[in-house]
């Protein structure tokens, strides 16, 4: 999980991670290669979902794979797989302008994955959506990476969403962006958002950050 102020470079280095940006400076490695562009090993899920409006749900899920040349029968036993996984498999017919946020949010997760990459790249994919359906989705989603055993890096402002989703937070200060501090979450999951424990880690987690907005905004 990567967490920190607005502008400190979370976006910036995940687009490193996945190759759209070239670093100026140093090697970003992946499975021990150097990342030199976009590869299918790496999947990035994006704050929109992006999803191909004259396409129905089923043939966005087998977009990827399809363009890939996989085996069409491996292809769709996954994305059914995928599909039942997050209870949309009686949607694989509609159309995206037919489904919810909530849906629409869950549909882009399962497209990513439907080419079956080593490592999930999210660049915060829940941000713009209401408390409710928000914390529907990170319930969803790490049910999700659970399943289907996939390592993520996933970027996100918010603190409670940081806890409640990550084994290790790494957390970037801005100007310039640079690595403060790298803390293990050593909370079981599920979590639970009231509990004593997860109130600690939010308020570690929000001291860690804050005297960098402060410094940031006096400055």
């Amino acid at each position: 999980m990567l967490i920190g102020p607005s502008g400190c470079g979370k976006t910036t280095l995940l687009n490193m991670i996945a190759g759209f940006e070239a670093p100026t400076t140093g090697t970003i490695l992946e499975a021990g290669e150097t990342v030199t562009g976009t590869n299918p090993r790496r999947g990035v899920i994006f704050q929109d979902p992006n999803l191909f409006p004259w396409l129905t749900v089923w043939e966005n899920v087998l977009f990827g794979p399809e363009v890939r040349g996989e085996n069409r029968r491996t292809a769709e036993a996954r994305a059914e797989s995928l599909l039942r996984m997050v209870n949309l498999w009686d949607f694989r017919n509609h159309k995206p302008y037919q489904l919810s946020g909530g849906m629409r949010h869950r549909i882009a997760i399962i497209r990513t994955l439907a080419n079956d990459p080593h490592l999930l790249l999210a660049d915060e994919p829940f941000t713009a959506l209401d408390e409710h359906t928000r914390r529907k989705l990170q319930g969803d989603f790490l049910r999700i990476v659970q399943e289907t055993r996939k390592s993520v890096i996933f970027v996100t402002h918010n603190i409670e969403e940081a806890v409640f989703l990550a084994d290790r937070i790494v957390v970037m200060s801005p100007s310039p962006g640079r690595i403060k501090t790298v803390i293990d979450v050593d909370l079981p999951k599920p979590r639970d958002i009231l509990s004593n424990e997860f109130n600690r880690w939010r308020g570690l987690l929000y001291n860690l950050i804050t005297p960098d907005v402060v410094e940031e905004t006096v400055s």
